[in-house]
């Protein structure tokens, strides 16, 4: 009984006696449709807005009058850069990708479903819904994202599986971004996995059957959400997050250690400068993992922080002192870890019940974020005001959520900063102005 009583607490929400059916209830449902119904009928003044390049929200805000203000001592050089770069945001405008391919009939019924963006943003890996609820994954070169011409090649190397992939990252074995990790959910007699993809297997040509296969293969209970390794701390290493359990699995020798938790793990994300593996969980719980440790005992929990809903996106800085996570109810913290404190909180997000992922770019510093109600919202990562909210250019539906990624170099190296939006069959790209 007490074991019952505990899993409400994990998930709140009504069991029907004599069946095994559960419904989530959602307490602030109406008053989020409300409020989406509202956005919905603004979304149009919006666009014609973004056509008439009215961008600039913030009177004060304004190239000219920062200068001056610098240049007579009246704002510090740190103040100006900071402001500088909200402008840009506020100034972005949206241009329409043309996507080209090798193969045009692989373009039929291209409906994006998900867009992850590589370390060096110059190539895609997607995701397209199909027919019959089956999904295509391939990868878009970006490299040709240059204005006027914005042109982006999809190849013609479609991976068509039969299983749904549950989560994807990117991952760096024999090199940056080398293989793409999907973990596969079990299907009748076959069991799920987690499956090491050559990214070469999407860009080469082969012919007959000279075409790369599946590097690797790990047998995995369903996992929930994965990620990849770039810590000197867990090299060539994965976890997996599991119906409470963590699963870190060594590519190389195959070892893997598990840790059990309270709750299903929705959201994982590695730090780089610290030996640390955090994760999120359905019942709010957000915790590291010591990779120093072993995982007997309780010694490897090293830092617990909460949230009041299912944590579904989490986001390391760079130092590895802060960390940025949202969850169910359109809550958005930046946390500081050392201290386990909140330090800033992001308002403006939507969510209702939607696993929805989660943007950071230190160097523009910014967090972006997509919302049930179809609007990227763009916030300043230090102060937490919202700086920008863009429309999707079709009506707000759950099968028209945009997928966006943003980068300070989109394309590569030479690329400009900005944000990739997929929604439909269709790409934008919203340049600085």
């Amino acid at each position: 009984m007490a074991q019952a009583q505990s899993y409400c607490k994990v998930l709140p929400g009504q069991v029907v006696p004599g069946k095994k059916l559960y419904f989530r209830l959602l307490p602030v449902q109406n008053l989020r449709s409300r409020s989406s119904i509202e956005m919905e009928s603004k979304r149009p003044q919006l666009l014609q807005e973004e056509d008439k390049q009215k961008t600039i929200p913030r009177v004060a805000l304004s190239a000219p009058s920062m200068l001056r203000k610098n240049q007579l001592g009246f704002l510090g050089f740190t103040n100006y850069c900071r402001l500088a770069r909200e402008l840009r945001v506020n100034c972005m405008q949206r241009k329409k990708v043309q996507i080209y391919s090798w193969d045009p009939s692989s373009l039929i019924g291209f409906r994006f479903n998900l867009i992850l963006a590589n370390t060096n943003t110059d190539q895609l890996f997607t995701v397209h819904r199909v027919e019959a609820g089956n999904f295509k994954y391939g990868i878009i070169t970006i490299r040709g994202l240059r204005t006027p011409e914005l042109n982006v090649y999809a190849h013609k190397n479609l991976y068509v599986p039969n299983r749904k992939v549950n989560s994807s990252c990117w991952a760096s074995l024999n090199h940056l971004d080398s293989h793409l990790l999907l973990c596969f959910v079990g299907f009748a007699e076959t069991p799920s996995c987690a499956v090491l993809l050559p990214a070469s297997l999407f860009i080469g040509s082969y012919p007959g059957m000279c075409r790369p296969g599946m590097l690797c293969t790990f047998q995995i209970p369903d996992a929930w959400s994965c990620a990849w390794s770039m810590s000197i701390h867990a090299y060539h290493c994965f976890s997996t997050g599991l119906s409470r359990q963590v699963l870190l699995t060594n590519v190389v020798t195959g070892h893997q250690q598990s840790f059990g938790t309270n709750s299903d793990v929705l959201a994982q994300q590695f730090a780089i400068m610290t030996p640390l593996l955090f994760n999120g969980c359905r019942s709010g719980e957000l915790f590291g993992i010591d990779l120093r440790c072993g995982n007997q005992g309780r010694g490897w929990k090293a830092i617990c922080l909460s949230h009041n809903s299912a944590v579904t996106s989490l986001q390391t800085l760079q130092d590895g002192h802060c960390l940025v996570a949202s969850d169910m109810t359109g809550t958005i913290k930046l946390w500081d870890i050392r201290a386990t404190k909140c330090v800033t909180q992001y308002e403006g997000h939507v969510n209702e019940s939607a696993y929805l992922p989660l943007h950071v770019n230190e160097e523009e510093g910014v967090v972006v974020a997509v919302g049930q109600d179809c609007y990227t919202r763009i916030w300043s990562l230090h102060h937490g005001h919202l700086l920008t909210t863009i429309p999707s250019p079709y009506p707000a539906s759950e099968d028209n959520i945009p997928s966006v990624a943003f980068s300070s170099r989109l394309g590569g190296f030479r690329g400009a900063p900005g944000l990739l939006m997929a929604v439909r069959e269709d790409l934008y790209y919203f340049s600085y102005s």
